[in-house]
């Protein structure tokens, strides 16, 4: 299984053979090869679920197509003179601005924090454990039983109403 190569002195360098035939781990199943994408289709093939019949498995696929149909259409000119009124509308533009400008910046700093958050080694992980237990708390507290979950929406209609106004 070996070469040997003599040289002029009594030096012999020994080269393994590599064996030319491919091993195949018998455990894994074939897995058939996936077939070209093509993005300037409005197509989309998509797995739907695996046919077995006589000890073979074979995938079906079914192809979606986009239709020109539209169930919920948007009139882009009736949203813009709609926000045109509501802009018209508002007397203290510039709070409404001074907001917006410091929504951006607000969200501009949290990124930074974030990130800088990030770069403690161990810190992202303790936040994501306080967030994990957080969630848990929550759907405890509002959302595993069908009281609490009343209460939950009431609180929210309340808040809204307390947004718009109204209360």
């Amino acid at each position: 299984m070996a070469i040997s190569v003599a040289a002029s002195s009594s030096v012999t360098v020994i080269v393994p053979r590599v064996p030319a035939i491919s091993t195949r781990c018998s455990a894994v199943p074939y897995l058939p090869p996936l077939p070209p994408r093509s993005f300037g289709r409005s197509s989309l093939t998509v797995p739907l679920k695996l046919v077995s019949g006589n000890g073979l498995q074979k995938v079906e696929l079914m192809k979606t197509r986009a239709s020109s149909e539209d169930t919920s259409s948007i009139d882009t000119n009736e949203l813009i003179t709609d926000l045109k009124e509501k802009w018209d509308g508002l007397e203290n533009k510039s709070t409404v601005l001074i907001y917006g400008g410091g929504a951006i910046v607000a969200v501009w700093l949290s990124s930074i924090v974030v990130g800088a958050i990030n770069s403690v080694p161990l810190l992202p992980k303790v936040m994501e454990l306080v967030g994990l237990g957080y969630t848990g708390w929550f759907v405890y507290r509002y959302l595993l039983f069908k009281s609490s979950r009343k209460e939950l929406a009431e609180d929210i209609e309340s808040l809204k109403k307390k947004i718009a106004g109204s209360e």
